[in-house]
């Protein structure tokens, strides 16, 4: 994939946080001495001395996203411009992430390669779901690049999940929920829910229920070809939908989830570090 010409850089910074705004002011320096625009949020910008922009306008704005913080905020970003194919670069506050792979003591030296050319990106899947109800029309559709999940609501009635894969029947599941994972989110909850870790620029979909009723319910891994089909079948708006756990929906007891690979990826920036060491930091692994 031919490398964007970089002419404006978008930062995302928490900017509660002194060390990420001295991050920025750096950056901010490297960024004007060689020529660069930079853009960011209003209450960052005026801390930095950027331009001020509303974060929707990031996708029409920067050629490149830098984020100083968490995985969680570079999640909502990847969402809001991966249409428009605009690289991300990550920067950890504490150390390395899964998907924010620079340290705080990287980043300039991040930057220069990047405004030098010297970088590649890695083209990360997303999700595309949709909720279709029985009884409204419901048309918004949601991008994850994490995971999809369908969990039990305020209640804490299990669920009964009746699960097509490619059009074809494959599990009905009783469990407290399940997950819909990509590559990228082998590595957040589906982990946690015992899911398998899948090389991040794998093909592939995991699939993996939370809690279920059936020991031998486990997790699987599913070409990203395949259409996932969910079923809802819990007692009257007991069930939750939610999307990289940032946005959620109530479900209904006869709602059915579409899930698709979305027709765009997003693109991170290749840190250094090799994933088998972000792996091992991150996991502790000897």
């Amino acid at each position: 994939m031919a490398k964007r010409t970089i002419k404006t850089v978008g930062l995302v910074v928490k900017y509660e946080r002194p060390d990420a705004i001295t991050v920025a002011r750096t950056l901010t320096r490297i960024l004007r001495t060689r020529h660069k625009t930079v853009v960011a949020e209003t209450e960052t910008a005026k801390k930095i001395g950027a331009k001020a922009i509303e974060r929707h306008e990031l996708a029409d704005r920067a050629d490149l996203i830098v984020v100083l913080g968490g995985d969680g905020t570079l999640l909502g970003v990847a969402r809001l411009v991966a249409a428009k194919g605009i690289p991300i670069l990550g920067v950890n506050l504490g150390g390395l992430g899964f998907l924010t792979e620079v340290t705080i003591k990287e980043a300039p030296a991040a930057m220069g390669r990047i405004l030098d050319g010297d970088y590649e990106v890695d083209r990360r899947i997303m999700l595309q779901a949709i909720i279709e109800r029985a009884s409204e029309e419901f048309t918004t559709t949601f991008l994850a690049l994490n995971d999809v999940v369908v969990g039990k609501g305020p209640l804490g009635g299990m669920l009964r999940l009746d699960v097509f894969a490619n059009h074809r029947a494959f599990c009905t599941y009783r469990a407290d929920g399940l997950i819909i994972a990509t590559p990228t989110g082998s590595t957040a909850y589906a982990l946690s829910a015992g899911g398998p870790i899948v090389f991040p620029t794998v093909g592939a979909v995991v699939i993996a229920p939370i809690c279920p009723h059936t020991l031998s319910n486990r997790p699987v891994v599913l070409p990203d070809s395949y259409e996932i089909e969910i079923h809802v079948k819990a007692p009257d708006h007991d069930a939750a939908f939610t999307v990289d756990g940032q946005e959620s929906a109530q479900l209904g007891p006869t709602d059915v989830i579409r899930i698709n690979r979305a027709r765009h990826v997003v693109s991170l920036v290749r840190s250094t570090h090799p994933n088998f060491e972000i792996w091992r930091d991150k996991l502790h692994w000897g």
